[in-house]
């Protein structure tokens, strides 16, 4: 993951070979997850200290400005509440029940205080209170998570079709037919790979 835009929603993700695209996850707690984990996600891992969540933060729809200190401890419940997302999302796109030790991870994160919002006196935009901290910022992520498996999108949570892809999102378009992360990528990866299997028996 690298930097975000105000022109569109979503991250500006990289490929394996150094291509960028853009994916909006359609959620808050969903944006966590392209930052790594475990397993076979641990080669994608890029919050290796403090700072790396506090630029995450900065990168994600939050409101712009934050100010956040994070300690290593947090760092490591961030760690732990990824995993437990990265499960939950996955079962809820393929349709299986929910862990009861991973809903306990994003309940015990979602009970801490979160992120205070405000009015800016200057812009009169959307901002956080100053003084953050990773355990308010974590506690935000959490709360989105459960208002997105427990209201009117938790049945639009799903999987990106590419076979080679399995990056999570929840579908927030108006007809509900999103089937790819990107349209930059997967989506246009498959564009390709169809109208190559029409030819084929065409040159045939």
């Amino acid at each position: 993951m690298s930097e975000s835009s105000t022109d569109a929603p979503g991250l500006v993700l990289h490929t394996p070979g150094g291509r960028t695209f853009r994916f909006d996850p359609g959620a808050l707690c969903l944006e966590l997850l392209p930052t790594g984990g475990y397993a076979r996600y641990a080669a994608y891992e890029v919050l290796h200290a403090p700072e790396d969540l506090v630029r995450w933060a900065g990168e994600s729809r939050l409101p712009d400005g934050l100010s956040l200190s994070v300690s290593a401890e947090e760092l490591v419940r961030a760690h732990e509440l990824r995993g437990a997302l990265w499960n939950l999302t996955a079962d809820r796109a393929h349709g299986r029940p929910l862990a009861r030790s991973d809903l306990a991870v994003v309940n015990a994160v979602a009970a801490e205080p979160p992120l205070v919002p405000r009015i800016d006196p200057g812009s009169g935009a959307l901002a956080v209170a100053p003084g953050a901290t990773g355990a308010a910022l974590l506690s935000t992520v959490a709360r989105d998570a459960v208002e997105l498996f427990t209201g009117p999108c938790a049945n639009r949570v799903r999987e990106c079709g590419s076979d080679n892809c399995k990056l999570l999102f929840v579908d927030t378009s108006r007809p509900g037919r999103r089937r790819w992360c990107s349209m930059e990528r997967c989506g246009n990866l498959h564009k390709v790979r169809a109208h190559r299997a029409r030819q084929a028996p065409t040159e045939a």
